[in-house]
Formats: C-alpha cells, structure tokens, sequence
C-alpha cells in the first residue's frame, strides 16, 4: 500500500510540475482520470502542492513565481481538483520562511484577492487559517517599527470578516493592559526647561514631568478612574496639562520639508530632556488631545458591561463636559488646520458612538436590504418620463385637460365649460341653517362667552347673510344699529317666526311691536327722561375728548388704553391705516412710547368716522393684542357690549 502510494505521488508531482509550468489544467484532470484507485486524489494533490512549494522556496524563487503558484492552486481548487484549504495553508509555508521584508511584499497579493477568499467557497474553509496567519504576522512585527504593515493586517481583517464576526471584536470591553508607559523615575535627572504661559513664565520641572506621562496609565485603564483618590489625580494632572496646552501658542510654518516628511509615531519617546520639545510639536499636541476625548466619551457612554459601581456623579460629569469643550478649542487653536481636524475628531467620534450602541445589542449581524424586482421596475416607469407635449396632446383627443398636477387636473375635467361649473353653484347657507343654534339659545339663553350674538366673528358673518338674503336688514335703513347684539337678537327673532311651523299671529304681532319699541329707543326717538340728560351733560362735561353718538371717550381712559397699547403702538398704526411717515411724527413728536401710543390714540377717536370702542377691541382681538382688548371691553357700558 505504501510502495503504491509512493509511485503515485512521483507520478502525480511529475504532471503537476509540467501542469504549472504551461498552466494547463486538462493535464491533471485527465491523469486523474487515469488513476484507479481508492486512495483519495485530493489528499495527495494537495502534498504535492507543498513538496512544490518547498522546492521553490529553497531555489529561492522571485515573489512573482511564488504568487503564480498560489493563483495555479486557487485555480484547482475552483476546478474541484484540491482541497480549498490549500491556497491559505501555502501562504501560510511562505510567510513562516520569508523575512518580514519580503513577507510585506507578499502580503499584497493577499490584500488584492481580498474578494476570492470571500467566496463561498474559500471562505468558511479559510476563515480560520487566514486568522491564524494574521496573527503570526502581528505577533512577529513591532507595534512601534512596523505600524504601516500592522495596519495593513488589520485592514485586511476588516475587510475579510463581516462586521458581525465575534472573532475580531472586543465584545467585553477589554483593555490592553500590557500597554505599559515607562518614563524616568530619577528626578537627578531633571532638567527644568522653561516655557512662556502668558505672561508668566513656568518651569517644565520633575513634577510636572511626571504628572504628563502618568497620564497614560489612566488612559491604559479608565476603569481605575472610578475610585474617587485615582479621579482626584486623575482630574488634577488633566487640569494642569490643558492649562499648559492652553498657554502655549504654536507656530506652524508650511515648508517643502514637512509637507514631504511629516512623521507619525505610534509610541513617542518618554525622555525628560524631549518633552520640551514635545510640548511646542503639532502632532504630539494632537494624540494627546485625542486621548483625552477618547477617555471623555468612555466616562459619559453606556457600556454594557461596566459594573453598577463605574459611574460618575454629576459633579465629574460636568467636569467632563467642560473640560471636553476645553480639548476641541484648544485642538482649533493648534495649526494647520485646527478648526477642520477639529470637526473630523468630532465627526469620527459621534461614529463610535453608534457602534457603541451596536456592541451593546450583542453585535446583531448588519445585512444590507437589497430592493426588491418590482420596486426596481417602478423606478425604472418613474425615471422613463413622458414627453409634455404627449401627455398634452393625448389629453386633447380625449377632450379633457391636462393642468400639470394630478388633483388640479381631476378637478378641472370634472367640467369642461367653466360657464356649466359656474352654474347653481351656491356657497351662501340659508338664514335657518346659519341662526339655528342662535334661535336655541334664544329659546334657552345662553350665559357668558358662549352667547353667539356676542361674538364678533359671527355677527360679522350674520351681517353679511342678512344683506343677502333678508328683507329686514333694510327695514331701519341702511345704518346698522347699536349695540350689535340687540340688532341681531330682534333679527334672530324674526328670522325664526318666518321659519315654517313656527308662525303665530299674535306672536308676530307683539315681535312687530316689540321691534317697534326697540326703534325708537335706539334711535333716541323717544323723549329721554329728566334725569337721563341731567346725567349725560354731566358726562359729556366732564369728558375732555367728545364723540359722535356712543364713541365717547374720555382722558383716564385714553391714558389706560396708551398704557396697554404702548409695547406695540406701531403694529396698531398700521391696522389703522396710519402712513410710514405719520407713524415717524408720532416718534419724533412724543419722547416715551406711551406717549406715542397716547397721540395715535387721540387722533384716531377724532378724525377718524369709524373710531368707537367696539371697533378698537375688534382690531385688537384682530392684532392679537389680547391683554389691551380685555381692557378696552371692560371700560365699555353694559348696555353697549360688542
């Protein structure tokens, strides 16, 4: 069995040696063909495949041979030749014998065929061997050295696996603590720059040496922040780095040296002589800050797992919210560019937050809905648009009208002839329809507000009605009797003697004399009483202002309407009609904007025909000018309600 096996893999490598060499696959699969026997093919290829790729590896073969060789094994796999394993397993033979020089260059090609080892076929097969090769790599390369190549892997890995994989994501909320800071510890050593704070003048001594680089433990592990003595120290070395960041202003002069070397450093240099230096650099200035937004934004978010006890009180959280806007003036003060980078921080750290949120639900898998075939063939009728002229045209040989909008041209057709539309169409309700609820609640009179004769709004409407549609209004002239509400109570009353099953004889005779009554009283026909022109030459004495009629009013009322109106006299003035340059003499005129409302007030009541009392409340109410309108009706005579 074995002496079988043997002369079957010398005559496999042989055809899988002139396959490679021509890329001709049909060699293999017809020499697989040949083979009759048990033992299974593919466990055999794929030795072959490493014993050939060991070969090359010790001719030292160019990186351009080996990448052929690994797209040859890719290709037998997709012919079911091999296992699919086997492209990731030689990859893997190639990164453990090359140098990491080399192995930079090789991992290209594996950042390149991205796409093929997502592919169902390779994927769960090599998900796994791939993982384990990356992290041989990371585990050989420097974290300080060879940040450009770790970061490369790491991108690579993010690519490959899905967002959802638990395999590359910190679920827990670990930290790596391993990440240690070492700094000087001997204060022989001090050196004692000097740096310029405004205008003193502090010391870069021991203490503060050591107060900026025990920074980083508390960065290493915030979770040692939530006991109150580590906060204290915590909180006092952060206040007294920003304030030395504040005083210091730095200088940035744009030359062909740094825009073509601009430097990065994972991991800087802990050395007492260079943190002087540090202090006055850009990009140190810069990861420092970004640290201490970092560790903001992990105090103040919810982290699933932190424990009852990691919380701060809200005397720590405004100290964050404070010092954090301290971190983003300080990061648009620092050159080139601050109030951009600025933004972008801020932009990538609102982005953390969601995925935050998103650790927190237990990483729930993210799949990206794709539309459906008949959304896909709506978009596609509503991206194919018909001409205008068409649409236009075809509504034409049906003899309807196309007006651009849907609902307008539903309307417009439902009649043509403007002149057939126009026709019966009535919009004015009918006196029983419009004063029935008024006819009710003179049967059942009605307290207060609620009373509609007493509302503006509807006996505007009422008036409005009964010039069209009732013979009455015409009866006393053509001048509208006062007060409003008396007027249309013996309107209502008539309008409901004329309403059929409501007619009496007797009780349209006594309405007619009522209403007669009612005339000549408020006509003043009647001869008032004694008394009555006693008391009215009495008022009308006293009255500095006089009116026609019921118009009156009188001083302390005109100095508590400018009281009430002062505040926006000018909206009223042009309610009143009042001109731009009117409004002008009232300022200029009058020194206090009582006193301009006072002026406006007095003019009105007397140049103007329709200045009454009952109208100022309506434009008042109509200005929303509530407060004054409240006012103005009270100082209004009961038997003169609006």
């Amino acid at each position: 069995m074995e002496e079988s096996f043997e002369i079957l893999r010398m005559e496999y490598r042989d055809v899988l040696e002139k396959s490679f060499k021509s890329r001709r696959v049909d060699l293999l699969e017809q020499k697989m063909k040949s083979f009759n026997t048990e033992i299974d093919l593919k466990t055999v290829l794929d030795l072959i495949l490493r014993e050939l790729l060991l070969n090359l590896l010790e001719e030292q073969s160019s990186i351009a041979v080996l990448k052929d060789f690994i797209d040859f094994s890719i290709l037998l796999c997709r012919q079911g030749l091999s296992s699919p394993t086997v492209p990731v397993l030689l990859l893997g033979d190639v990164f453990e014998t090359l140098t990491l020089d080399v192995c930079e260059v090789m991992f290209t090609f594996v950042e390149q065929n991205v796409h093929i080892w997502k592919e169902e076929l390779f994927f769960t097969a090599c998900k796994n061997n791939l993982l384990r090769l990356c992290n041989d790599l990371l585990r050989r390369l420097s974290r300080t050295t060879a940040t450009v190549f770790c970061g490369k892997i790491l991108l690579f890995l993010a690519k490959f696996f899905p967002f959802s994989e638990r395999s590359g994501l910190n679920i827990v909320s670990e930290f790596n603590l391993e990440n240690v800071t070492e700094y000087g510890m001997d204060p022989s050593d001090d050196v004692v720059p000097e740096i310029q704070k405004g205008d003193q003048i502090q010391k870069v001594d021991f203490t503060f040496y050591c107060k900026f680089w025990q920074l980083q433990d508390f960065f290493r592990n915030p979770s040692q922040c939530y006991n109150k003595a580590q906060w204290r120290l915590f909180s006092a070395h952060s206040t007294s780095i920003l304030n030395t960041f504040h005083g210091i202003k730095l200088d940035y002069v744009t030359s062909m040296e740094n825009s073509t070397n601009v430097g990065y450093f994972a991991k800087y240099l802990t050395s007492q002589k260079l943190l002087d230096l540090q202090l006055h650099d850009v990009n140190f200035r810069r990861s420092v800050l970004l640290q201490f937004l970092i560790i903001f934004q992990y105090f103040t978010s919810t982290v699933k797992f932190k424990s009852n006890s990691q919380e701060l009180n809200d005397e720590q959280k405004k100290w964050i919210a404070n010092n954090t806007e301290t971190v983003y003036n300080l990061l648009r003060e620092t050159p080139p560019d601050g109030q951009e980078f600025a933004q972008i921080v801020k932009n990538v750290l609102s982005r953390e937050e969601l995925w935050n949120g998103w650790k927190n639900e237990s990483c729930p898998e993210i799949k990206k809905t794709l539309p459906s075939p008949t959304d896909t063939s709506d978009r596609k009728k509503d991206c194919e648009k018909r001409l205008l002229g068409d649409i236009i045209k075809e509504a034409h040989s049906q003899g309807k009208f196309f007006m651009g909008s849907g609902e307008l041209t539903k309307l417009w057709n439902q009649c043509p002839n403007n002149l057939e539309a126009c026709k019966g169409r009535d919009f004015l309700p009918s006196l029983e329809e419009y004063f029935s609820e008024a006819i009710q609640q003179i049967e059942n009179p009605a307290k207060g507000d609620e009373n509609l004769l007493k509302d503006g709004n509807f006996g505007w409407r009422a008036l409005r009605l009964l010039a069209r549609r009732s013979p009455h209004f015409f009866t006393y002239g053509a001048t509208i009797l006062s007060p409003l509400s008396v007027y249309l109570e013996s309107m209502v009353k008539k309008v409901a003697h004329e309403i059929p099953g409501k007619e009496n004889s007797q009780e349209s005779q006594s309405q007619n004399q009522n209403d007669t009554e009612l005339y000549n009283i408020l006509t003043e026909e009647e001869p008032a009483s004694e008394d009555l022109k006693q008391n009215e030459t009495e008022e009308f004495v006293d009255d500095p202002i006089v009116r026609r009629d019921s118009k009156n009013i009188t001083l302390p009322q005109l100095i508590l309407f400018s009281g009430k109106v002062a505040p926006d006299w000018e909206k009223l003035a042009v309610k009143l009609g009042f001109k731009p340059d009117e409004i002008d003499f009232f300022t200029n005129e009058n020194p206090t904007r009582e006193e301009q409302a006072r002026n406006l007030l007095q003019i009105w009541f007397e140049d103007d025909e329709d200045a009454s009392l009952e109208n100022l409340v309506y434009i008042l109410e109509g200005l929303e000018m509530n407060d004054a309108a409240e006012v103005v009706r009270s100082e209004i005579p009961n038997n003169m309600e609006i």
